[in-house]
Formats: structure tokens, C-alpha cells, sequence
């Protein structure tokens, strides 16, 4: 009896151990959630590409990528223009930059929202000559240029900004120039010109004038001072051309704008054209409109190449202005009866003379070997009137 309960035991004992987990191990992880494990959602863009020349690239994300017209420009994009080559962007808001040869500006922030007083935006430029025409993030917010020696505070205005390949916070080579200029419409708006660290170095409110950034040393530190700047006539006159264009580029710049969301809103599950082949586009007129031009020129150049449609009553299904079809019986070399002399132009009736003689109509002459004279109008000859003379 006390063998069949430790039997009874050993059983229990050794049923307990193998379900038990074993030492070290640990529970399984419950499963995520869907929220967790989706991707975030692609990032919008933030303007376009409306001018290019040349070869343009811009670096995403450690890519570098060829850009093109009308292509999606995004957030921290680090966008540069090769030798002989230049680039217009504009922005949600409107403002448009435009690079010249061997240019190199980043996106370093950009927040708009349309009628909000938030909107924020800070481009860096890196090296080259840039002009710019400032908009709405100007006006109802903070935008700002940042230079190796300056930062500029912008309020509604069109700018130029030339940075030399050595200009550095750290170097005393390399003098950042900026100027500033009228907007299309003639109205001058403001710089603020500070240092790196925040300190006011000077204002611009005048058109047509500029700051020198030039280093100074102040108490074993390097400081940078804005010196005003004499624009020669002969920069002055290049200068302006650069502002033409970028006002131009704003211009167009802001249709493309408007076209590309509008497209993206009519097409909401197509990702953003982020360097990927690209993506189809709106065109600028109303589909089909081209062909349909091309179409009717076509017509009308048939029409005019067609024969002139005949006047003949259909006979037996015969399409009007269709060349009448011979039949099988009719052979193809004979021809057609001439027409009774109803078409001829009818004579004119024969007028009864006193002396009962009659003078006939004047015929009409063919072409012949001899043409006989006619006689003249009157009386006829002595021999003709014998012959009428004469008894019938």
C-alpha cells in the first residue's frame, strides 16, 4: 500500500516539472500593434523646380540625384547647380531663389500654412551667387538667410547674396556680399543683417545697396562688421539681369506650383516624385486640347487636297460628291454623248424685213483653216437679190 502511494507521487511530481518553464527562459513577446509597425507616411513637398539649365543635382537623404523641370523639392534637400548651369525653385508660399553657376543652397526649415501667422522658413547658402524674391513666409512670419559670416532677416523683399567658395566663420579670406533690390512692383522692402552669435550688425532699406561682411579682430575673437557696399555700374547692370530672371521664375513658378497640388490632390494615392522615375504631370492646357487642334488642321488640309464633289443626283445608293462608278456593261473608253444643242446659247429670232427678205442671225465662228468674212449689216448684193428674184 505504501509503494502504490510513492508511485502515485512520483507521478505527480514529474508531471508538475515538465510543464514548469525552464530556468532563464523568458515569457514570448505579445505582438505589436499596427500602429507600431506602419511606416510613417511620405513627407509632402514644399515647392518645385521652375527654371533649370545646365546640369542641376540635388542630395536626399545621402543620394545625390539629377533634377529636373517641375521635379518635388522636400525638406532638407541640398540642392547645387554644376559650371554653366543655373536653377529656379518656388516654394508653396510663392518665394523663388535662383542659382547661378556652381551654387549650392539647403532647406534647412520651411513651415507654411495659407493665412497662418506661424510660417517659418531658414535657407542656407552655401557658396555661389543666389537671388531671391521673398513672399508670404516674409510677410506673415520669419524667414531667414544663413551665410558662413551672417544671418539675414528677411522682410518681404528681392535680395542677392554672393558667397566665395573660402568665406568661413573662422577664416578672415572671403567677404559675403549682400545686397538688396526692388520687387517686380517697385516696392523695397528690408535686411537685417546680424553675425553667427545674434548681434545686429545693420539694416538694408534702400534699393540698389549692399553690405560688405568683412572680418575684424575684436579682443583676440574673430567679428565680422557690415561695411556698405558700392555697387559698381558694371555689377549693377549684371545684377539686375539676375533679378529679372528670378522674378521671371517666380512667375511661372508659381503656376507650376499650383498645378503639381492640384494634381497631387486629384491623386492621392500617388507618392511624391522624391528622384524616382518621374511621376506624370498636369499639362498645361485641358487634355486633349492639342490633338483635338491637330486633328482639325488635319481635316482641313484633307479638304483642300479633295476633289470638288459633283452635282450629279445620287443614282443607286451613289453618296453625294462621290465620283459616279461604271458599270461592268459600260465599256471604260466610250464616250459620253454630246449633249443636244440646248446647251449652245439659243439664237436670236430672225427679224421680218419690208421688202420681204429675211437677214439671218450673225452664227457664231469656229476655228477652221479659212474663216470667210461676213457681210455687212444692210441690204443684200445685186446678185443675191436676183437670185431671190427669181421664182421658186
Amino acid at each position: 500500500m505504501t509503494s502504490h502511494w510513492l508511485v502515485l507521487a512520483f507521478s505527480i511530481l514529474a508531471t508538475i516539472g515538465a510543464n514548469a518553464p525552464a530556468s532563464g527562459q523568458t515569457a514570448p513577446a505579445a505582438p505589436q500593434s499596427a500602429a507600431t509597425t506602419s511606416t510613417p507616411a511620405s513627407p509632402e513637398p514644399i515647392g518645385n523646380v521652375a527654371a533649370l539649365t545646365g546640369t542641376v543635382t540635388v542630395i536626399r537623404d545621402k543620394n545625390s540625384l539629377p533634377l529636373k523641370l517641375r521635379d518635388d523639392v522636400f525638406l532638407n534637400d541640398v540642392v547645387q547647380t554644376a559650371a554653366d548651369s543655373s536653377l529656379g525653385i518656388t516654394f508653396e508660399d510663392g518665394t523663388t531663389f535662383r542659382l547661378t553657376a556652381n551654387a549650392r543652397i539647403t532647406i534647412d526649415n520651411y513651415v507654411y500654412e495659407e493665412g497662418g501667422k506661424q510660417n517659418a522658413a531658414t535657407f542656407n547658402i552655401g557658396r555661389g551667387t543666389v537671388a531671391f524674391a521673398a513672399s508670404l513666409v516674409a510677410k506673415t512670419g520669419d524667414m531667414r538667410i544663413d551665410t558662413p559670416t551672417a544671418t539675414l532677416g528677411i522682410r518681404g523683399t528681392t535680395a542677392l547674396v554672393e558667397v566665395p567658395d573660402n568665406a568661413s566663420s573662422s577664416s578672415a579670406t572671403g567677404n559675403v556680399a549682400i545686397k538688396l533690390y526692388p520687387d517686380d512692383d517697385g516696392h523695397v522692402g528690408r535686411i537685417e543683417v546680424n553675425d553667427r552669435n545674434g548681434a545686429s550688425l545693420g539694416a538694408l532699406t534702400r534699393g540698389a545697396s549692399g553690405f560688405s561682411i568683412r572680418p575684424g579682430a575684436a579682443g583676440g575673437a574673430m567679428r565680422f562688421a557690415a561695411v556698405p557696399l558700392t555697387i559698381a555700374p558694371r555689377d549693377l547692370q549684371r545684377d539686375q539681369g539676375f533679378v529679372r530672371e528670378v522674378h521671371s521664375a517666380q512667375t511661372l513658378g508659381r503656376q507650376i506650383v499650383t498645378e503639381q497640388r492640384a494634381f497631387r490632390r486629384a491623386n492621392p494615392g500617388l507618392a511624391p516624385n522624391r528622384g524616382n522615375p518621374q511621376a506624370p504631370q498636369r499639362p498645361n492646357s485641358a487634355p486633349g486640347l492639342n490633338n483635338n487642334r491637330q486633328n482639325n488642321n488635319r481635316l482641313n488640309n484633307n479638304r483642300g487636297q479633295q476633289p470638288p464633289a459633283t452635282t450629279t443626283p445620287n443614282r443607286g445608293g451613289q453618296r453625294q460628291g462621290q465620283q459616279p462608278q461604271r458599270s461592268p456593261q459600260q465599256p471604260a473608253a466610250q464616250p459620253r454623248a454630246p449633249q443636244q444643242p440646248a446647251a449652245r446659247p439659243q439664237q436670236p429670232p430672225t427679224q421680218a424685213r419690208p421688202s420681204g427678205l429675211q437677214q439671218p442671225a450673225p452664227q457664231l465662228q469656229r476655228p477652221g483653216p479659212t474663216v470667210r468674212p461676213t457681210q455687212p449689216r444692210g441690204r443684200p448684193a445685186a446678185k443675191d437679190r436676183r437670185r431671190e428674184r427669181q421664182p421658186r
